[in-house]
């Protein structure tokens, strides 16, 4: 077995695959077969595993079992969801300042790049 690199020229993304040679009795000259591991992280050099998909109806099932998990779960859960839900408001009505503060000194740089020409 073996690591194959190969990088998608269209995305720029590369892949990492295992590869196994073998034998075609039939066709009388080897063969690959090639699982995928995952994505090659660019900036730390691992390998990032993919996700293991499911059938649809497994999806299913399981999202539905999460679901029922979350309406019978504890109140201690539903304390954390609802601590949880207001940090994102909160941080949803600071990013919204930080880009107007983004976009007021956009302009005052725009003014003066304008005075120096």
């Amino acid at each position: 077995m073996s690591i194959i690199k190969h990088k998608d020229k269209r995305t720029g993304v590369t892949y990492v695959y295992e590869s196994e040679s073998y034998w075609d009795k039939e066709k009388k000259q080897p063969r690959s077969r090639r699982t995928l591991i995952g994505k090659l992280d660019e900036a730390t050099g691992e390998i990032v595993p993919t996700r293991k998909y499911q059938k649809k109806g497994e999806a299913e099932a399981a999202a539905e079992k999460t679901a029922d998990e979350t309406v019978q779960g504890s109140t201690g859960q539903t304390k954390i969801i609802e601590a949880q839900a207001a940090e994102i408001a909160a941080l949803k009505s600071e990013l919204q300042s930080l880009r107007k503060e983004k976009q007021e000194t956009l302009k005052i740089l725009e003014g003066l790049l304008k005075d120096l020409r």
